[in-house]
């Protein structure tokens, strides 16, 4: 293990033990993370992991070794985070995830962002893929005695999961990635029937990101402060979140 990694683990990173492995669905897995540091965090819905999965593999680069994760849950009581991660891109942390096993340890450091909980508003559209799908799960949570409105989409419907209370609150669809032809007409329908004030939450696909921000900008004229985007990945990009 060479000197970087060594700093990684010891002084930017924070240790976990995987405490549980359960498969959710037919591509995605459920990893639950135990760690004392865990029950002193100061944590918003939204928030993200920076989890380091190739730590200790010379064949990888230093920026392979480190992929984010959405939290889905957190229990600050007992000291876990549970993560729901898809496998069927197959890249390096699919990998990981499919080959990770109870015990294991890992390093993981907090990526807060902006793409978190803010219940200002009065109706909201939940919108992404199946990457986005326990992101958009906790940060629905945390919007009580809202209006909200959703679509999220797979290719394979069987690879969705039910939130961690055991219900599917969302509007669930059979698309293809960057089926924008499909989702936008969806999306139009749904914004008319919000009221007061609106807001979405965007994520997944960075090309339905894109198109849908620009949408509402610039044909709704909505404001950049209603609008929250996270592109989870890029086909043409390789490890962006």
């Amino acid at each position: 293990m060479g000197l970087v990694e060594n700093i990684l683990k010891k002084i930017v990173l924070q240790n976990a033990i995987i405490t549980m492995k359960e498969k959710l669905s037919e591509s995605v897995y459920k990893i639950r993370l135990q760690s004392e540091s865990i029950k002193k965090t100061q944590f918003t819905p939204g928030y993200f992991l920076r989890l380091g999965i190739g730590i200790g593999n010379d064949e990888l680069t230093i920026k392979d070794k480190v992929r984010s994760y959405s939290v889905w849950d957190i229990n600050q009581t007992e000291g876990y985070i549970d993560l729901a991660i898809a496998t069927d891109s197959n890249g390096i942390g699919a990998i990981w995830t499919k080959d990770c096993k109870v015990g294991d340890d890992v390093y993981f450091k907090w990526k807060k962002g902006n793409f978190i909980v803010d219940d200002s508003a009065d109706s909201y559209l939940m919108i992404g893929d199946l990457s986005a799908l326990s992101h958009l799960y906790i940060l629905n949570r945390g919007l009580l005695d809202k209006q909200v409105d959703s679509l999220v989409y797979h290719h394979n419907q069987n690879d969705f999961f039910d939130d961690i209370n055991g219900k599917k609150p969302f509007n669930y669809y059979q698309f293809e990635e960057n089926a924008i032809d499909k989702i936008l007409p969806i999306v139009k329908q749904m914004e008319t029937k919000m009221k007061g004030e609106k807001m979405v939450y965007i994520a997944g696909d960075s090309r339905v990101c894109l198109v849908l921000n620009h949408y509402l900008r610039r044909e709704l004229k909505w404001n950049t402060n209603q609008i929250k985007t996270k592109p989870f990945w890029n086909p043409d990009k390789k490890g962006l979140e």
